[in-house]
């Protein structure tokens, strides 16, 4: 096992990756930047290092500086976290080379998954099902888009290959807009990610997104955890999470859960990950892979015990799996609501010092949170200040538990998203279970009209 990691990231999930670390007995390093001097797990460290500016790009994305903090520091190991660096592959390599451990999988596997069109290709050759769609990356000919757009049937989305976080993708509805529109993805696509491919899929019209993860080992064994709903979202964003999915059999997990399980067999893969898929009409189409941890990851872990981050660390470290897939037991049900420093139903982000911080407690509640009494929320990153996890028997009392917890939960100085969540928690379309991922797009808007 490692004796000490460096921790390449900031805000909730820093801390979540020290804690894993503390009870392992392994030593933290955590890199920060100017802005983040006096987060919480800073404190905590063991050891800490600034390594620029507020500015992301200038700190959280500066590779040289993150490397140069891991020499300094004698770390073995590199845990990268959620966004930043997480799936940068270029990053993965060079924490290879220059000789620590990359806490995740290989450069070589976060390039093939992170391209979407070779990703798609490798799921179709371990049988994992996918959205109909193009055959790889759209040709340059016009008459070639059409005819391929005119076998999938509209309506259909068009997507960068190098895309994620819901950029880089338009619907098309009609043949007219079809070449215009692809070309406009294209060069987002070129603007956003360093990369003009774009391939077709077949749009579906009110698809759930549920998504299965995974854990693997370099010895050539791979469970499933279940599943995740994550369907509330808004612009592509998650907004709440559950787990397990509502009202999916067990039986089609079960079957897809392996399928996926036997891909990362097939591609070697190593570490945690998320497989994401549209679901329709009782089928799974895969729509991309996440080759790190998820922000929504506690709900797995509350349904089924396992420490998610402490074994991505022991396979990082060559060990074995220490779970078999027919001793996993899934276990009541989960419900995750992201906490965000923004007007709670504009959405206009609200950074700014934190006046006063209560979280919520009592039986089944959970609060994955860097904050406190008296701290500043920096505008210069992601908006989400905490998770908060409701675990129940049954889903009926994880929401009842949920509501509870949102009521005592109180953060002041700042907005926070908190009422909207409790508005959600009311709302019969989700009390009733496996809403689309339009719906809260629809709520809202139908909000604002009457509000007009």
């Amino acid at each position: 096992m490692f004796e000490k990691i460096l921790i390449a990231n900031r805000g909730e999930i820093a801390l979540r990756i020290q804690r894993a670390c503390r009870e392992l007995g392994i030593k933290t390093v955590v890199v920060h930047s100017e802005a983040d001097r006096d987060a919480k797990y800073v404190k905590l460290a063991d050891e800490s290092v600034c390594i620029g500016p507020a500015s992301s790009a200038l700190s959280y994305l500066n590779i040289p500086a993150i490397i140069s903090a891991a020499e300094v520091t004698d770390a073995e190991a590199i845990h990268p976290g959620y966004g930043f660096l997480s799936e940068n592959a270029d990053f993965a390599e060079r924490v290879e080379t220059s000789g620590f451990v990359f806490i995740g999988p290989r450069a070589e596997t976060i390039r093939l998954m992170g391209d979407k069109v070779s990703a798609k290709d490798a799921m179709k050759a371990a049988g994992v099902p996918c959205v109909p769609g193009s055959e790889g990356a759209l040709p340059e000919d016009p008459k070639e888009i059409v005819k391929i757009a005119r076998s999938v049937g509209y309506p259909v989305i068009i997507k960068a290959a190098g895309g994620g976080g819901g950029r880089g993708m338009r619907v098309v509805h009609t043949e007219a807009a079809l070449v215009n529109a692809v070309q406009l993805t294209r060069q987002e696509a070129n603007s956003f990610f360093g990369n003009p491919a774009v391939y077709m899929e077949k749009f579906l019209e009110n698809p759930r997104h549920v998504e299965i993860q995974v854990l693997a080992d370099q010895h050539g064994s791979a469970i499933y955890l279940g599943e995740r709903d994550c369907s509330m979202q808004r612009r592509h964003q998650k907004v709440i999470e559950e787990a397990p999915a509502p009202h999916i059999a067990p039986r089609l997990i079960a079957r897809i859960g392996e399928r996926c399980a036997e891909a990362c067999r097939k591609i070697a893969y190593r570490g945690a990950g998320t497989f994401e898929f549209l679901y329709e009409n009782g089928e799974f189409y895969f729509i991309e892979m996440n080759t790190r941890v998820q922000v929504e990851h506690p709900v797995t872990e509350m349904i089924t015990g396992v420490d998610i981050v402490q074994e991505q660390i022991r396979v990082a470290a060559g060990e074995k799996l220490r779970y078999r897939q027919k001793e996993l037991l899934f276990r009541g049900h989960a419900i995750e609501c992201r906490i965000n420093a923004e007007d709670p139903f504009t959405f206009v982000p609200s950074p700014g010092k934190i006046d006063f911080y209560h979280p919520p407690g009592g039986p089944g509640i959970r609060v994955d949170s860097h904050i406190y009494q008296g701290y500043r929320v920096p505008s210069h990153y992601d908006s989400m200040v905490a998770k908060v996890i409701a675990y129940g028997d049954t889903r009926d009392q994880a929401i009842r538990r949920m509501r509870i917890a949102l009521s005592e939960m109180s953060i002041q100085g700042i907005k926070t998203n908190i009422p909207l969540h409790q508005e959600l928690m009311q709302d019969a379309r989700f009390i009733e279970g496996g809403t689309s991922i339009h719906y809260l797009e629809h709520k809202l808007a139908d909000k604002s009209e009457v509000k007009r």
